[in-house]
C-alpha cells in the first residue's frame, strides 16, 4: 500500500451500515470537519427539478463553463447529500472548468432501487432541457460518480442509451460498484481492506435492491449489450473489493467498440482520495478534472 496512504489507516472509522441513520451523523460530521474548499472564481446555486418527487440539487459555475458534468455521490446508495460532496464539487469545477451539479437523490433503505436513478434520469432530462439557462452545450453533458455514484453514472448511460434520452458526450466510473454478484476475485477476497469490503458491499447492496432481482440498472455489470454508450474513463483502487468489476467492465466497454481510458491505482483502497495530503490522491483527483476537461472541450 501507498506509505502515505497507510499511515493514516489506523485513524479511518470502520464503515458500519447496520445503522443507517447513525452513520450518516457520522458522514456528516466527518465531511463538516474538513477545511472548507476556495470556492474563489465560482458561482454557487442550490436549485429544485421538477419530479415526483423533486429532485434537490447544486450547481457549480466556474467562469467560461465548457460543458456540465453530473457528478453523483458515493456512499453506498445509503448515506452522502449536497452538503458532505460540496468537498469534491468545488474541485471538479475548478478543475474540469465545467458547470458541476450535484444531485440529493434518494437514499436506501427507505428508497430502494429505482428511486436514486428515477432521480438521476430527472436531473440529466432538466439539465439538456435547461442547457441554455445553465449557459451550456446541451451536447457537452457528461456523468460521473464515486463508488455508487459511479453506478449510478454508469446505469443513467444505459438507460438513456436504451429509451433515447438525453445525449451523454462521457461517463466518468470512479471505484464503481457494477456488479451485485460478488464474484470477482477482489469482491470475494478483499475482507477487511479500508472503508470498503466484501461485508459492506452486501449490505449496501442488500438495503439498494431490498427484494428485487438486480437489472443492468441497477448493477450494469449484468448488461449484455454496451454498445452506443459514451466513452467513459473507469479508474480503480488496488485494494478494493469493486476492483476486478470495474476491469472488467471497462474491458467488456472496449470490446463492444466504446472508447476507455482505464487508470488502475497502485497503492490505493477504496475512497482514499479523500486523503488529501497523500501524492497519490492529489495526482488522482487532477486526473479527473483534466479528463472532464478534455472530453468537455473534444
Amino acid at each position: 500500500m501507498d506509505p502515505e496512504l497507510e499511515a493514516f489507516i489506523p485513524l479511518l472509522p470502520r464503515t458500519d451500515l447496520t445503522d443507517p441513520d447513525a452513520y450518516r451523523t457520522m458522514y456528516a460530521e466527518m465531511a463538516a470537519a474538513r477545511p472548507a474548499p476556495d470556492t474563489t472564481g465560482l458561482e454557487r446555486e442550490d436549485r429544485t427539478v421538477p419530479a415526483d418527487p423533486d429532485v434537490p440539487v447544486r450547481v457549480y459555475r466556474p467562469h467560461q463553463a465548457q460543458g456540465a458534468v453530473i457528478w453523483l455521490h458515493g456512499g453506498g446508495w445509503v448515506v452522502g447529500d449536497l452538503d458532505t460532496e460540496h468537498h469534491w464539487a468545488v474541485p471538479m469545477a475548478h478543475l474540469s472548468g465545467a458547470v458541476v451539479i450535484t444531485v440529493d437523490f434518494r437514499l436506501a433503505p427507505e428508497h430502494p432501487f429505482p428511486a436514486a436513478l428515477d432521480d438521476v434520469y430527472a436531473v440529466l432530462t432538466w439539465v439538456h432541457e435547461h442547457a441554455a439557462e445553465l449557459g451550456i452545450d446541451p451536447a457537452k453533458i457528461a456523468v460521473a460518480g464515486h463508488s455508487a455514484g459511479g453506478n449510478l453514472a454508469a446505469a443513467v448511460s444505459l438507460r438513456a442509451r436504451d429509451e433515447q434520452g438525453p445525449p451523454i458526450c462521457f461517463q466518468v466510473l470512479n471505484e464503481a460498484l457494477l456488479d451485485d454478484r460478488q464474484q470477482t476475485w477482489s469482491a470475494r477476497n478483499f475482507t477487511d481492506t479500508p472503508w470498503n469490503n466484501r461485508a459492506v458491499r452486501a449490505a449496501a447492496l442488500g438495503y439498494y435492491l431490498g427484494s428485487q432481482p438486480a437489472t443492468a440498472y441497477a448493477a450494469p455489470a449484468r448488461a449484455e449489450d454496451l454498445s452506443g454508450l459514451p466513452p467513459a474513463y473507469i479508474a480503480s483502487a488496488e485494494f478494493d473489493p469493486n476492483r476486478d468489476e470495474a476491469i472488467d467492465y471497462a474491458l467488456r466497454l472496449l470490446q463492444a467498440g466504446v472508447s476507455v481510458e482505464l487508470h488502475q491505482w497502485p497503492g490505493t483502497f477504496h475512497g482514499s482520495l479523500a486523503i488529501q495530503s497523500a501524492d497519490v490522491s492529489q495526482r488522482q483527483l487532477a486526473e479527473l478534472g483534466a479528463v472532464l476537461r478534455r472530453a468537455l472541450a473534444a
